[in-house]
């Protein structure tokens, strides 16, 4: 026995529940279900900002917003001119959930509660009408032809559905992809995005929770970025890691996680003016033992560490120091080189940069460019961001472009 629908949407996280409140807010004559594999929907939100939700960012300029997106920054321009961080935050408001900025620039639920999110959806859905089904793993799709008119048939283990529509919310699922290519789709191999950089080295090894504010290139590359690093048990992390992560997803699969990187930890101050500091830091501080005390910005413990890694002992004075062991800490100082050695997921947020081929995406109404009333919303296509509620962004306005549409 068939179940009709006007509308199925496959996936039953942050990207199908808001594509399908948006669908039947603006035509509520549409019949929609959405079908989710697992036995709760909404996970991935409710992990989300440790539980807190991190909904979007405060960055209200569309062409500010894309530059946060290492795969769609050109693709996501037209759509966030039309909906952007700041529909979001209105869109929300107008559903009963407000939102605050923090000073890094996410925004989280007054509440402080991911909880506060899945409610909103799941009231909407009921008030609604939408139909939510759970342990509905999709098996196969077919778009079939039934007097003339085109359909879409979907297949899971208990149950076939038959719907005029069909939108894909499925996020990062290898089993959906596969059925894609069945269908002429080109999908470009997912490789993990946001992840942390496991490092063993004598210099950051007692130094877990220290951070600072850097600057970081990978060798024999192009990547660089800045911004707070944080030390680790297992090596770094932290925005500029991040960052470097979602940049760099494929570059660094390709070298299977083993790289070198050079830190600045005086961020923009280059060798050469680092080299005439320590000069003059010998002429003030004569008599003072060099690790003692760091004259720069970040603890006193990551110091004592770059003088002994220079070859500076503990009770050498700065008087004392030769222009070789001043070289070399402005060497540590500014160009510091770190191996790496794999890779670890940030937090619970598993990332993967992937997916559907952008350029056969209309942009417009988030369709297949392939297959009549075939959609897609969040990320199953290539798109990803770096952290700080750009992927949630990414949901919202690929979910509201397709309702707009519809």
């Amino acid at each position: 026995m068939n179940q009709n629908f006007d509308i199925i949407i496959v996936g039953g996280g942050a990207a199908g529940f808001f594509t399908a409140i948006n669908i039947v807010e603006k035509n509520p004559k549409y019949k929609v279900a959405i079908l989710e594999r697992g036995s709760e929907v909404l996970t991935k939100v409710r992990v989300s900002g440790g539980g807190r939700c991190n909904v979007t960012h405060a960055c209200f300029e569309p062409n500010e917003l894309v530059k946060f997106y290492p795969r769609g920054e050109k693709e996501l321009r037209g759509p966030f001119h039309q909906f952007c961080s700041g529909d979001t935050v209105e869109w929300f408001s107008n559903h009963g959930v407000e939102l605050k900025i923090e000073d890094d620039g996410r925004m989280f639920p007054v509440s402080n509660s991911s909880q506060t999110i899945i409610d909103c959806f799941l009231e909407a859905t009921q008030k609604l009408g939408i139909t939510v089904l759970t342990g509905q793993s999709v098996q196969s799709i077919f778009n079939t032809e039934v007097s003339g008119e085109n359909f879409w048939k979907i297949e899971t283990q208990n149950e076939n559905y038959i719907s005029e529509k069909l939108i894909l919310a499925t996020g990062s699922n290898p089993k959906i992809w596969d059925m894609l290519q069945t269908f002429g789709h080109a999908i470009v191999s997912p490789v993990p995005s946001l992840f942390t950089f496991n490092i063993k080295d004598a210099r950051i090894k007692e130094l877990p929770g220290v951070s600072g504010q850097v600057s970081i290139k990978v060798k024999d590359t192009k990547l660089s970025s800045t911004g707070p690093l944080l030390i680790t048990h297992w090596g770094m992390s932290g925005p500029a890691i991040l960052k470097l992560s979602a940049w760099g997803a494929r570059i660094l699969h390709d070298k299977n996680y083993q790289f070198t990187i050079f830190v600045n930890w005086l961020n923009d101050v280059d060798t050469v003016d680092a080299e005439k500091t320590l000069k003059d830091l010998k002429q003030e501080n004569a008599k003072k033992a060099v690790s003692k005390k760091s004259p720069f910005d970040f603890p006193n413990r990551l110091w004592e560490n770059l003088v002994l890694a220079s070859n500076i002992s503990e009770e050498t004075k700065w008087a004392d120091l030769t222009k070789i062991q001043i070289q070399n800490l402005a060497m540590q100082l500014t160009n510091c080189s770190f191996q790496v050695n794999g890779k670890s997921t940030f937090k619970e947020e598993f990332v993967t940069a992937g997916g559907i081929d952008l350029k056969e995406i209309n942009f417009k109404n988030m369709g297949s460019k392939l297959h009549k009333n075939l959609y897609f919303a969040g990320e199953i296509v290539n798109v990803d961001a770096i952290t700080g509620g750009f992927n949630f962004q990414n949901a919202w306005t690929s979910g509201f472009i397709l309702a707009n549409s519809l």
